[in-house]
């Protein structure tokens, strides 16, 4: 019998981790475009360090690479939606996994942050279609301000007989930079306000004075591009700054009074994407682990696999462990931001943290399964080992995430 304390919520629906059909149709939908598309394309598109443009159309053939998409696991009710695409698509490759999304970055910044208008207007041109497939880029980071955002230094003038904005700086690290249709970047209204005096602004394809600077030849992730983006008197329509030029005056103003100005646009999009950033995390970690497993399981050494010696068996255990805690850690923060609970305990810095740390740890591990194979690359957990790297710095350092995490759990001013 029920203590009497409990009878109240007798009648509730029950716990349960277990998916909904819809998620659990989308993830077998996208596991199989992983594993027929993208995996056989993976080892190319990273020796070649291009964007993987011929998988990007297959995707936007079947609908995967398109706003419709984006949104509708955004949307979807559990908050589950964007994890379990994320870690299929990165299971398959974390390099043209992140070609794939990284156009709902900006994406987000927009939709976050924007009018409705906004939202319809620019949002679609960052996807395109068949045939004409379209990139967006969210540009924050600046040479001398990564994890600081409160250095950046690029300017945004109004000017008011044109009703135009004028920005003009350098952003670095940015995904689809340069070649990028629609760009939304983070600049400095108000330089003496510090990061309470910035704004995004959206600037549409074409535009002249944006060029892309730098590209980065990286360590991993290398089917994604990454490249700076040059600022150079670069003007656009005042209707341009996301969330609209009125709605940035009334927050300017009472920042100016001493009163709060809200989130900040670039933080609040970090925040809002860090369960999506550490579901990535999750999807390489898991494909080093599965691989591990079944290296293991088949690889003989001294007359039995080498999956029955105890060091091995333990370290696939730890491995399979670690990727469940994490995966149930992102659920949890993805849950939470769609039901509207605030990460009192920067549950969103938590998935991240854990997820991008288990991401390395796996993935060194599954190379020290494989042994001398592992170090080659004519086995793929080389690659997925250069990939995990990143998960560890981009959208928010572990340190980063460590400082938010101890200031929510102190409630001091942790630096």
């Amino acid at each position: 019998m029920l203590p009497l304390g409990n009878m109240a919520g007798a009648d509730r629906p029950g716990f349960s981790l277990e998916l909904g059909d819809d998620l659990v149709e989308m993830r077998d939908w996208l596991h199989g475009f992983a594993e027929s598309v993208i995996r056989p394309a993976a080892a190319e598109w990273d020796e070649r360090e291009e964007t993987p443009w011929p998988v990007l159309d297959e995707a936007a053939k079947i609908g995967l690479y398109s706003l419709d998409f984006y949104a509708q696991q955004y949307l979807e009710g559990s908050g589950l939606g964007i994890p379990v695409a994320f870690e299929e698509l990165f299971w398959g490759d974390a390099g043209i996994g992140l070609s794939l999304v990284g156009s709902s970055l900006a994406a987000v910044a927009v939709v976050a942050n924007g009018t409705p208008e906004q939202i319809g207007e620019w949002c679609p041109q960052m996807f395109g279609g068949p045939g004409e497939v379209k990139l967006g880029a969210f540009c924050s980071s600046e040479p001398d301000a990564g994890s600081d955002v409160g250095a950046i230094r690029t300017r945004a003038v109004y000017a008011a007989a044109a009703d135009e904005w004028v920005l003009n700086g350098v952003k670095t690290w940015a995904t689809n930079g340069g070649i990028a249709n629609v760009h939304v970047v983070v600049a400095s209204v108000d330089p003496d306000l510090g990061s309470r005096g910035q704004a995004s602004f959206i600037v549409p394809p074409g535009t002249p004075g944006l060029s892309m600077g730098q590209k980065f030849r990286k360590h991993g992730i290398r089917a994604s591009h990454t490249a700076e983006v040059v600022l150079s008197d670069v003007r656009v329509p005042g209707r341009c700054v996301v969330g609209g030029r009125e709605r940035l005056e009334e927050r300017l103003a009472r920042v100016r009074e001493g009163g709060r100005g809200g989130e900040q646009a670039a933080m609040k999009t970090f925040e809002a994407s860090r369960p999506g950033v550490a579901a990535m995390a999750v999807g390489v970690a898991r494909a080093a682990a599965e691989y591990a497993t079944e290296y293991a399981r088949t690889r003989v050494q001294f007359g039995r696999p080498v999956g029955q010696n105890q060091a091995i068996a333990f370290m696939l255990a730890d491995m399979r462990a670690a990727v469940d805690a994490a995966r149930l850690l992102t659920w949890r923060a993805a849950w939470m931001a769609r039901q509207g609970k605030p990460f009192a305990s920067a549950e969103g810095s938590i998935s991240k943290l854990v997820a991008g740390e288990t991401a390395v740890r796996v993935t060194e591990q599954a190379i020290q399964v494989l042994g001398g194979n592992g170090y080659t690359r004519d086995y793929p957990v080389e690659r997925w080992h250069r990939d995990a790297k990143i998960f560890t710095i981009f959208e928010g350092t572990s340190e980063i995430q460590r400082m938010l995490i101890g200031r929510a759990v102190t409630g001091l001013d942790v630096r």
